[in-house]
């Protein structure tokens, strides 16, 4: 139950507005009133113990931490049958998705300082012991406040590991676009996974894109477009650092959060003698690194500061107006220094020609090599074969001198020999047939069946069908037909509608039933004349939600079963039409699609009808229908397709968090992939699919990837639905 405005809680924090509400609970902004000061709480309704055991967990997370880039947990506590909470900092200002949203994309200097932060603060988590995954670093969970101060937030996926242990949690989500493949269970999470995630958040701020899908890429479904051919502005150096963050091999990324963050300071003039400072000095293992907020707002004192970082202070001011370095120095000390530079480029010259004259000496092949790259013009010199490299080297570490080599295509970098830098043994190249391969037994996790409508016979009737797409068989024979399956939680039945015809979108006159997953036991329920359809069983097992025609146009209602009353969730006008129930799997929510304004959106609203938020928009030509939920709460699917051409239906997702605004396309092609359904695991869809004129099942990834046909029947396969666990 949503906690009012102004209600006291545990007889201490006032409730003042809600910050987020999601299929778990509540954000909540509140002032502790013993302390007068804002916090925010977090609420966790008991919807699973699995689900309470992973909120304490959290809570014992936080509590623990101390670093200037994390939030601190103040209070945690149980009330009664109701929930748990968890009390922590309140961080005012936004989120970096929001910044994206208002400025389309950040410029370089932001984003090195983002994610120099979040570095820190990732460096400081697996560096505990037992070292901590965040698991979820994404826009939305990279808070920014007035005064520029970054914060990473949100540990409700983090993972305590424990030596070699496996995670401590059950938490298992992903974020498309965010998620590496390993998040996706096909290997272990480490540090690395928290690395990629932070170099595609990075790589959405930069380019105001989401990046192709970690597993889709894994899978070779996808390749990532490169930073610099969405943001031909960004230097070199710190698409470089993104891309190599972002690799789908964990072997070939940053092997830790350290060593992004010194890439990502190498990257801009204003920041790399910051890495010359992490050089020298080293902090204490039983520290974290020097925070970037830490810095004081000047230095009145004409001393050299003792923070090195200081020279790019943020707390004083906000992330996008980076401030220079204060400077005491004279115009004669600027000119020394400034000869001095030039006297050090001259030697540095010198050197480099040295050496290629040397090389030319030892390496006759030289000049040809260095015409083939474009770096002398082209002459007739004698064929002399230059080995392919096997890796692009970018960073090349002497001692304390780090030195930046840029090429424009790996393919024509060459293999001097003698070689004067190290060379990336062959041994280091991935294997990603052998890596990435998802096996989970059976299919989905659950059951390994699936029940779909066909009328394969004549009249549609209700087919069940093993995941490997064999051992299909009816389970219903009623001469009006049968359609729109829905399974039971426990998986031992399934409500349907009937009459029922293929193409059809309304059902006038159709009436709900319920059947035994072996065809027996043919129940009724209470119907009254207009048409119930588009049925949705609810988690509990006790609710089944509905579209009706009863009171004159489509309305969302739900049924108890204990006692067969039937009330009536959402009140519209006749010419809004709301239609596609589909239950959060806490059962406190449901999504569904409302007619406003001539067009379909994606709503949601609370298991009794209250609250009702839209989730989509959508205008004239773009519906948004069919809502289902992840089974973890996180997103929600649904379908989209032009205005009265429904041939062409794209797969959408949205999470929650980002109601509001516009989802992602999976890229779920060929089109059309409509009436989708998540299996029990949540790694897999099932959803109604075409091959020319014929319809068919087919499963796939969350990402899109592996599509397979289940169905081939020359028969109209439709509704597929994925059979829990019993």
């Amino acid at each position: 139950m949503t906690l009012e405005r102004g209600a006291l809680l545990h007889n201490r924090y006032r409730i003042v507005e809600i910050l987020g509400q999601g299929g778990m609970g509540s954000v909540y902004r509140a002032v502790d009133e013993n302390l007068g000061v804002d916090v925010a709480v977090k609420e966790n309704l008991f919807t699973t113990d699995e689900y309470a055991r992973q909120f304490r967990l959290e809570a014992v997370i936080l509590a623990n931490l101390r670093q200037s880039n994390l939030p601190r947990v103040t209070d945690h506590f149980v009330i009664g049958d109701q929930g748990q909470y968890l009390v922590m900092d309140y961080i005012e200002g936004e989120d970096l998705r929001q910044r994206m949203e208002r400025t389309n994309f950040l410029p370089d200097d932001e984003v090195i300082l983002i994610g120099a932060a979040m570095s820190k603060a990732l460096s400081y988590l697996h560096s505990r012991n037992p070292s901590i995954l965040h698991r979820d670093v994404k826009p939305g969970n990279v808070k920014i406040s007035p005064d520029g101060e970054i914060f990473l937030v949100d540990f409700g996926l983090a993972k305590v590991v424990q030596g070699t242990q496996a995670t401590t949690t059950g938490a298992r989500a992903m974020t498309p676009g965010y998620s590496p493949p390993e998040q996706y269970g096909t290997a272990r999470t480490d540090p690395r996974t928290d690395v990629y995630s932070l170099g595609a958040t990075l790589y959405a701020a930069l380019t105001g894109v989401i990046p192709e899908d970690g597993l889709a890429r894994a899978m070779e479904n996808a390749e990532l477009t490169p930073v610099r051919k969405r943001a031909p502005k960004v230097s070199r150096r710190l698409a470089a650092a993104v891309e190599k963050a972002m690799e789908v091999d964990a072997d070939d990324r940053f092997q830790t959060a350290d060593e992004f963050r010194k890439a990502l300071l190498a990257a801009n003039s204003k920041t790399q003698r910051l890495i010359e400072d992490d050089f020298t000095i080293t902090p204490s293992p039983s520290q974290p690194l020097p925070s970037i907020e830490e810095v004081p707002e000047d230095n009145t004192t004409g001393n050299p500061p003792s923070n090195p970082l200081s020279g790019v202070p943020i707390k004083s001011q906000p992330i996008s107006e980076p401030k220079e370095p204060p400077t005491s120095e004279t115009p004669r000390q600027k000119r020394r220094k400034s000869r001095g530079k030039f006297i050090r480029f001259l030697l540095w010259m010198i050197l480099i020609a040295s050496g290629l004259v040397g090389l030319a000496f030892y390496a006759p092949e030289l000049p040809e090599m260095l015409s083939r790259i474009g770096i002398i013009p082209m002459a007739n010199f004698p064929s002399v074969p230059i080995p392919a490299a096997t890796q692009t080297l970018s960073v090349t570490q002497t001692g304390e001198a780090v030195v930046i080599i840029e090429t424009e295509s790996a393919t024509l970098t060459p293999t001097l020999e003698p070689t004067l830098t190290n060379t990336p043994e062959p041994t280091l190249t991935p294997t990603p047939t052998e890596t990435f391969t998802p096996s989970p037994t059976p299919i989905g996790g659950g059951a390994g069946q699936i029940a779909f409508a066909s009328d394969r016979t004549g009249a549609p009737q209700i087919y069940l069908a093993n995941t490997e797409g064999n051992g299909i068989h009816p389970i219903t024979n009623l001469s009006e037909g049968a359609c729109q399956p829905d399974w039971s939680p426990d998986g031992e039945k399934i409500v349907f509608v009937s009459p029922c015809e293929v193409n059809q979108d309304v059902f006038k006159g159709s009436s709900l039933y319920i059947v035994d997953a072996d065809g027996s036991n043919l129940t009724p329920l209470s119907s009254v004349p207009g048409g119930d359809f588009e049925p949705a069983w609810s988690p509990d097992g006790k609710h089944i939600a509905f579209t009706s025609l009863r009171d004159g146009h489509m309305q969302i209602y739900s049924i108890n079963l204990a006692d067969s009353t039937v009330q009536r969730l959402t009140e519209t006008t006749k010419d809004e039409f709301a239609r596609h129930p589909a239950w959060s799997p806490f059962g406190n929510q449901i999504a569904y699609a409302i007619k406003r304004y001539s067009a379909y959106q994606i709503w949601s609203m609370t298991d009794t009808g209250q609250s009702p938020e839209q989730i989509t928009g959508s205008n004239y030509t773009i519906w948004n229908v069919l809502p289902v939920w992840s089974p973890d709460g996180m997103v929600i699917l649904y379908s989209q397709y032009y205005a009265g051409i429904p041939t062409r239906v794209w797969l959408m997702s949205i999470r929650y968090e980002d109601r509001g605004n516009e989802g992602v396309d999976l890229g779920a092609d060929p089109l059309p992939v409509q009436d989708v359904d998540y299996s029990e695991d949540g790694f897999w869809l099932v959803f109604e699919g075409k091959d020319g004129d014929n319809r068919d099942i087919y499963i796939t990834t969350v990402a899109g990837a592996s599509r397979t046909q289940l169905t081939t029947d020359p028969s109209y396969d439709f509704d597929p639905v994925w059979r829990p666990s019993p």
